[in-house]
């Protein structure tokens, strides 16, 4: 398979280089000593066209996960090819800057291509399911600490703690597809961490409340029946209206950690977009909503793993998504369009300090 070379790849240009050629592992005994700390998400595309974000990742962060690169359509084109090149040039960089780097995301109802959609019989669906993850997992055995393994499993408006998002995967696989995403992944790397992730259950809106419920209920299931599931992601997609449930998230997290789950905050940013203001009052107020979200979690014990999808405003997908009335650009993350800090790193560095 194809590799970029790390000074190409960091120059945006590709280089070919032997085929078969795969990822340098990181030994084992680094990954268990190295504690994740914060990290942030980040395209290969945007890497290759500035310099400064690399620089910035480098600087601020311990880890990294690839936004697109592990996904199914960027990472399985057809369903006789896996093409590893990108998401390996995401790890190349990570290692040359001693970071640790995490996957994302194996099973999603979203972003599942066209050939897949082509199979028609259940027997088809489980075969190309089984050998997309397995082989995956094995690809990055020893190399990534900890895995998506389902992705956004509850609907947006449950209407029972039991009530769980119609995909492609339940249409075929019916309710095993989660089961048998996380036993794949197990079997194909034993001392990866694995977990599941969802959005929207931090804020006192009755949508998230019942939300974080029909969470809660899938978790146990799953503990239930034996599946082998380590951590729960968070992934904190904040609404900066919105203030955050801290009672009921500091519950629901303690309650997470008595069944030994690890608890990840995996995509945290937060849209201003009904914010007023000039810009250093909505910073205030974003930085507030990131204070009391990471204060909750951390109420049971430390918040060791905390991911940002984005580092920079500049490069952040809420700016493309949800426009505010005034035509100003949203300000959701740690850094400014200029890469230059604002009050959400403070307190990051509170949060991470001792991690």
């Amino acid at each position: 398979m194809a590799r970029l070379d790390r000074r190409e790849f960091l120059l945006g240009t590709a280089a070919t280089l032997a085929a078969g050629a795969s990822a340098s592992a990181l030994p084992a005994s680094k990954l268990a000593r190295r504690r994740p700390g914060f990290g942030a998400a980040a395209t290969l595309w945007d890497l290759q066209a500035d310099p400064r974000l690399g620089d910035a990742i480098s600087t601020y962060c311990t880890q990294v996960v690839p936004v697109l690169e592990l996904k199914w359509p960027m990472l399985r084109p057809n369903a006789h090819t896996f093409s590893f090149e990108r998401a390996d040039a995401i790890l190349d960089f990570a290692q040359a800057n001693d970071l640790t780097m995490r996957g994302h995301a194996l099973a999603w109802y979203h972003d599942i291509p066209d050939w897949t959609r082509q199979i028609k019989d259940a027997k088809g669906v489980e075969r190309a399911y089984l050998d997309h993850i397995g082989t995956v997992v094995s690809y990055y055995k020893d190399k990534l600490t900890s895995w998506d393994v389902v992705n956004e499993p509850i609907p947006d408006n449950p209407r029972s703690p039991k009530d769980r998002r119609d995909t492609f995967w339940t249409q075929h696989l019916g309710s095993n597809w989660i089961p048998l995403a996380f036993r794949t992944a197990a079997a194909a790397d034993p001392f990866v961490k694995l977990a599941i992730n969802e959005y929207d259950i931090e804020s006192a809106k009755d949508s998230f409340i019942a939300k974080r419920a029909a969470y809660r209920n899938l978790i146990m299931e799953l503990l239930d029946q034996g599946v082998p599931l380590h951590a729960v992601g968070l992934q904190s997609h904040l609404h900066a209206e919105l203030e955050i449930d801290t009672h009921g998230l500091a519950e629901f997290v303690t309650e997470l950690r008595s069944w030994g789950l690890d608890v990840l905050v995996t995509e945290l940013d937060v849209d201003d977009q009904k914010l007023t203001g000039n810009p250093a009052e909505r910073d205030a107020i974003v930085a507030k909503r990131v204070d009391d979200l990471l204060t909750a979690i951390s109420a049971s014990g430390p918040v060791r793993s905390i991911l940002t999808w984005g580092l920079s405003d500049r490069y952040s997908w809420i700016n493309g998504t949800f426009a505010r009335a005034d035509k100003q650009p949203n300000r959701p993350l740690p850094l400014d369009g200029e890469f230059k800090p604002k009050p959400f790193m403070d307190v990051i560095s509170k949060f991470t300090k001792d991690v």
